[in-house]
């Protein structure tokens, strides 16, 4: 299974010009941690960083800057890691380990934005194939009885 057949293809996106007050208003409308930052050459929203929510507060609120003037562009985490969507899913969680990020842009063949992969999906998914697992044990064990009683 590659990363593209699970990831989250909607993802919340802004330009660098936009101000923070309006990445925080988005990520409450939407309730996310993170938007990407994208760029949009010919069309394509190509993602150039990320905002998170932790960069709000710890970079703005507690530094008491005027949230109305400072932009995305200005406190963004430049040079994001991504993977194609292509990428298998394995390895794309092994990136996301070896890079220590907690989200994971995902792009297309050409660098455009069609998703994003985050931690929180990955213990989801995890958790689901372990659940399938434990479910396998109980399943043999009640075979087990039923035709050898």
């Amino acid at each position: 299974m590659t990363i593209g057949e699970i990831c989250n293809r909607e993802v919340i996106v802004i330009q660098q010009d936009e101000t923070i007050l309006e990445a925080a208003k988005l990520m409450r409308q939407y309730h996310v941690g993170a938007i990407i930052v994208v760029d949009k050459p010919n069309g394509r929203r190509v993602p150039v960083g990320m905002v998170t929510d932790r960069d709000l507060v710890v970079e703005i609120l507690a530094t008491e800057l005027d949230e109305t003037v400072i932009t995305v562009g200005d406190i963004m985490i430049p040079d994001i890691f991504t993977v194609k969507e292509s990428t298998p899913t394995y390895e794309a969680i092994e990136f996301m380990r070896r890079k220590t990020v907690r989200r994971l842009p995902i792009v297309d063949e050409a660098g455009e934005l069609v998703g994003i992969f985050t931690l929180d999906d990955a213990l989801q998914l995890l958790s689901e194939e372990i659940l399938d697992l434990a479910k396998l044990v109980r399943y043999e064990h009640k075979k087990e009885i039923r035709h050898r009683p």
